[in-house]
């Protein structure tokens, strides 16, 4: 029996996965509608960070943190939602929250290694997106 079979009888289990899910996933999507709440002021923030076409990435990346926050809290396409996430993280973690480079270690160093979390997690949702999770919309096309 798999961990998600497991959880899906137990209904405590599978209520904390919701919890988890809706926890994780909407405050990306909240992470992810600040890019658009904020766009001036990211967009400089990456074009100091040498981001090619800043205001495309900031608004990119904007749109799959807001896709996959919502998709991993929805349980709808939890593997395109958890490889955006991933594809995000992978990408921004060490071009936007460079501390080796950063006159503000400390501070980038803690989105670096708050980001570097946030990746482990989707790593986990990826990983299990291919099952029905419990208490989700379990629709995917994997």
């Amino acid at each position: 029996m798999s961990l998600l079979q497991a959880a899906a009888l137990d209904g405590a289990a599978g209520t904390i996965f919701l919890l988890a899910r809706l926890v994780f996933g909407l405050v990306l999507a909240f992470m992810g509608l600040n890019h658009f709440m904020n766009l001036e002021t990211m967009t400089g923030y990456a074009g100091a960070k040498n981001i090619p076409a800043p205001a495309f990435g900031v608004i990119a990346s904007g749109v799959m943190l807001i896709l996959g926050g919502l998709g991993i809290a929805a349980g709808a396409y939890p593997v395109l939602a958890a490889g955006a996430l991933v594809t995000f993280f992978v990408v921004a973690t060490p071009t936007i929250h460079d501390f080796w480079n950063a006159e503000d270690t400390q501070g980038e160093m803690t989105h670096f290694l708050k980001n570097a979390a946030l990746l482990g997690a989707s790593l986990g949702f990826l990983a299990l997106g291919g099952a029905d999770w419990p208490l989700a919309l379990n629709v995917g096309l994997f």
